[in-house]
């Protein structure tokens, strides 16, 4: 049996990096740049047209004073009031609709 592939990273992750790049004032040139990626590349990212391997996500995040982290299921709503701002962005960050699958 093939592994199911997300053909994107969840909105919510996207959203999240492109907030922390706009926040910063960078462009997409200026964090592809720190991150060692090509413009195109981040904006594929952000656009959801690719989904970045493990190791570019982490370089991407970690670029932003970002981080990925791994919780079980169960905890994500208890994380996402930790955030203090309302959102619930755990749960968001998981979800995969059938949609999203590449099988």
């Amino acid at each position: 049996m093939k592994p199911l592939r997300a053909k994107s990273l969840p909105e919510a992750m996207r959203a999240e990096i492109r907030r922390a790049r706009r926040a910063k004032g960078w462009s997409q040139r200026e964090l592809g740049s720190r991150a060692h990626l090509a413009q195109k590349h981040v904006s594929e990212i952000e656009t959801g047209k690719i989904v970045p391997r493990f190791n570019t996500l982490l370089d991407l995040v970690r670029c932003l004073d970002l981080d990925v982290v791994i919780v079980p299921r169960a905890l994500t709503p208890v994380i996402g009031n930790l955030t203090g701002d309302g959102r619930d962005r755990g749960a968001a960050l998981y979800a995969v609709d059938d949609g999203e699958l590449d099988g």
